[in-house]
């Protein structure tokens, strides 16, 4: 029961800032049923045909009879010890009447296609089958990490991609592991490399394991798009759905962030979460992944400026129940109980049912979020208004308004475009000109106590006369 339990752990358990063990599942193998287009390894009434165009090297692992086999043009056979063809003469018992089958095509498979990887802690879990989940751009392999294909067999890979090369610790080819460049190389330029390993990108070795004990980034992120794009996102039933961290498609479960301190050590605490939360039977069904990760940090939740290194810790139920949650529950309040004896400053997750270890976290943030706002637009209304001032920026003219001295041209014009009637014409002040006209209105001092001048009409007062110097009693 023990083992059994042990056995559950690993395959829930990944561990991506360490160096981990990524082994190619497709082969070409004579023996594997799955790569002929009968679904049924040729016997010997069979007719066995390799498409004449295709490259191919193929692992032969036991004797096999034929009844006619075409090759192609550029392939080979490795064999096993005492593997070979022979010929039936006639009839062999229990084949059928014979067909031709077909060797399929294996060009199309790529390096970058995380579902043609597994991985594994060590190679005594990889002969087990104790495979590790991990985001889709762990499951390809890391700049860290142990490439291995199987000792027994052959295959064809594609390893196009944008970049000149993708760097591993070690590849592992036919029983075999390359750790060193040169040496690798070699191998590569070899008929069974040139056969093996194909397309735009050379595989280079040599890479040391990660040093950090936080931690190591595992440098698929520049492959994102590529590994995404066979990539099949499945359907989700749950409220919230969670995109993790180099994962391709949103996952229902949870997510725990882990913010850490320099003492923090990965290896450390991902074997205190399985010994403390992973032995107990309702997590039976859960899988767990592990990554130091780098999150861009944004101004307003806009503005980038700048990145941060964290532990993601990712959670998927495969019973679609409430385990993942629970499971985040409890490493958050362990974190937060024993986060400074663990390297912890702080701990917080969020779950695919819509809820978090804070509640108030999106009302704080939106909080935050306004009164920067508010200030962005103060400062740049200010910027405007410097701007202005200093004619660096030039305000758009505005349309004239009409001006005061048109408006009174236009007061003489009535409502029907004709005169506008005044009523009658006062002799005083609307025609000035006639009030010489008038004699004897103010009788003989008319002329000299009004006068007429430019500025307007003037009264003398006699008293006081500018010809009279003296005032006598």
């Amino acid at each position: 029961m023990l083992k059994t339990l042990h056995t559950l752990l690993l395959l829930c358990l990944v561990g991506a800032g360490n160096a981990l063990y990524k082994q190619w599942i497709p082969d070409n193998n004579y023996e594997n049923k799955t790569n002929w287009d009968k679904g049924a390894v040729p016997c010997g009434n069979d007719r066995v045909q390799f498409s004449a165009q295709r490259k191919v090297s193929v692992f032969v692992e036991t004797t096999h009879a034929v009844r006619e086999m075409r090759m192609p043009v550029d392939g080979e056979f490795i064999l096993n010890s005492g593997a070979g063809f022979y010929v039936v003469a006639g009839q062999e018992p229990g084949c059928g009447a014979g067909v031709t089958t077909k060797f399929k095509n294996s060009e199309s498979l790529q390096w970058f296609n995380p579902a043609l990887w597994q991985a594994a802690a060590t190679l005594d879990d990889m002969q087990r089958e104790n495979f590790l989940f991990s985001v889709h751009e762990e499951s390809v392999p890391c700049q860290y990490d142990d490439v291995v294909f199987k000792a027994r067999s052959s295959f064809r890979v594609d390893t196009s991609s944008s970049l000149p090369s993708i760097s591993v610790k070690s590849v592992s080819v036919l029983g075999k592991t390359f750790d060193s460049g040169s040496e690798f190389t070699q191998y590569l330029s070899s008929r069974s490399g040139r056969l093996q390993f194909h397309g735009s990108s050379a595989v280079t070795v040599g890479n040391s394991g990660c040093v950090d004990p936080s931690g190591c980034d595992c440098g698929n992120s520049v492959n994102h798009q590529q590994i995404c794009a066979s990539v099949t996102c499945p359907s989700l039933s749950c409220k919230k759905p969670l995109l993790p961290v180099g994962h391709c498609c949103d996952v229902c479960g949870a997510i725990v962030t882990i913010h850490y301190a320099p003492g923090f050590n990965l290896q450390n605490y991902r074997q205190r979460i399985r010994h403390l939360f992973l032995v107990l039977p309702q997590y039976k069904s859960i899988q767990l992944g592990m990554s130091k990760v780098f999150k861009s940090q944004r101004l307003v939740g806009i503005i980038p400026f700048g990145s941060s290194a964290e532990i993601q810790v990712v959670i998927l139920d495969e019973e679609k129940g409430t385990q993942a949650e629970a499971l985040a529950r409890d490493i958050v309040r362990d974190a937060n109980s024993h986060g400074s004896n663990l390297g912890i400053t702080e701990a917080e997750f969020q779950t695919s049912t819509g809820s978090s270890s804070d509640q108030s976290g999106s009302s704080a943030g939106m909080v935050v979020g306004v009164v920067f706002g508010v200030l962005i637009m103060i400062t740049l209304i200010i910027v405007l208004v410097v701007l202005i001032r200093k004619g660096v920026v030039q305000m758009p003219s505005m349309p004239s308004l009409p001006s005061l001295s048109s408006f009174r041209n236009n007061n003489d014009t009535g409502d029907l475009g004709g005169p506008l009637d005044h009523g009658f014409d006062n002799p005083m002040f609307d025609k000035p000109v006639m009030l010489p006209a008038v004699p004897g209105l103010y009788g003989t001092e008319t002329n000299n106590s009004i006068s007429l001048t430019p500025t307007g009409v003037h009264f003398v007062n006699p008293v006081y006369d500018e010809n009279e110097t003296d005032f006598n009693v």
